[in-house]
């Protein structure tokens, strides 16, 4: 395949072509002709990053086979060729054998306090065992493990943490000892100090993100993953529960109404921040350009959104871009997302493993 650009290698790293072979990535121009190549011609970026997804998983737990390799088809479609399953009780090792279908980066289970989070989704533990079972999830996935820092907590009406400080130490302690690191889930601003006094190398969603905790964030390079299309959903969340807990509801609108303003205050400070969907949950798959058109509106300048989804996003899951020998796994479109990050949203052409999906 001769692949003809401007080929997006960096944001400042900007070349004309480049070749694949066997598979794999050459910017050395071979020794075939181009009669027996296949010319492709666009705007290429790596294969995008979708860090927090849940392949295996929907809205009431584990799926069988054939669903989780449709919710995989379709972030591939979408030009999601890497994504990090934050949280997944279904085995989908499976998926390693399976050259058409994206890479996978799997956190383990979620852990969680009983009663304390979806049914059926999580290892419901007390703060004693979390961590024996952070350990066990670190051995069983792929270098991450994933926490759930807050949730609601009924008989007070509103999010609260699920953990003390002591447990989550001491957990995240031997997580990185084993060589993982640890994320978690984390709605509100009660459950951010502890968790990154403790060392937790990631958030997802971050809405309780406070002024007074962005520098402490920014001074540990602790990375936000915001999922605004989830956070979309707060609303509809805050309307089915305002009855019964209206505290809660209160705070899920208040939450959803700065979540812009939120984005925008951590990248201006320096914070990491990666594209995730949330998908798999209540939400489908597919939707990784979307995520990267709201991270625009919240004020990321285009460059920057597409970086959170590429060229970054790779380096901090230890995955390469466009170099060469590294896997030909990229997206070709017909416009420069940097004008328009919306050209996410339809790929021309989609190439996994040195072939066009």
């Amino acid at each position: 395949m001769h692949i003809v650009g401007p080929i997006l290698v960096a944001p400042d790293d900007v070349r004309d072509e480049l070749w694949v072979l066997d598979g794999r990535i050459t910017f050395e121009r071979p020794r075939f002709t181009a009669e027996e190549a296949t010319t492709v011609r666009g705007w290429v970026l790596p294969g995008l990053v979708d860090a927090h997804c849940h392949v295996g998983l929907d809205a009431h737990g584990a799926v069988d086979h054939d669903t989780s390799e449709r919710q995989a088809l379709t972030d591939r479609d979408a030009g999601a060729l890497l994504l990090r399953d934050a949280g997944s009780p279904a085995d989908t090792r499976w998926v390693d054998g399976r050259e058409d279908l994206p890479r996978l980066i799997r956190a383990g289970r979620h852990l969680a306090r009983p009663r304390r989070y979806i049914r059926n989704y999580a290892h419901e533990i007390e703060p004693g065992d979390l961590t024996a079972y952070v350990v066990q999830e670190a051995r069983r996935g792929d270098g991450w493990v994933k926490l759930v820092g807050d949730w609601i907590d009924r008989d007070r009406g509103d999010l609260a943490p699920c953990w003390p400080y002591d447990a989550l130490k001491e957990a995240i302690d031997a997580a990185h000892a084993v060589g993982a690191r640890v994320t978690a889930h984390c709605f509100s601003e009660e459950s951010l100090p502890d968790l990154v006094a403790a060392g937790i190398d990631c958030i997802e969603h971050a809405t309780g993100l406070t002024e007074d905790m962005i520098p402490e964030f920014a001074a540990r390079g602790t990375a936000i993953v915001p999922t605004l299309v989830n956070i979309g959903t707060f609303p509809g969340i805050a309307d089915a529960a305002a009855a019964k807990f209206p505290e809660y509801a209160a705070h899920m609108r208040a939450l959803h109404a700065r979540r812009y303003a939120t984005v925008r205050a951590a990248y201006d400070a320096g914070i990491p921040v990666y594209v995730g969907t949330d998908a798999g949950g209540a939400l489908a798959h597919g939707l990784v350009g979307h995520e990267v058109v709201e991270l625009v509106r919240a004020g990321l300048p285009p460059t920057a959104a597409l970086s959170a989804a590429t060229w970054s996003a790779r380096a901090w899951l230890g995955r390469p871009g466009l170099e060469e020998g590294a896997s030909a796994d990229f997206v070709v479109y017909d416009a420069d997302p940097r004008d328009d990050v919306g050209v996410l949203l339809s790929p021309a052409k989609v190439v996994l493993r040195g072939v066009a999906r």
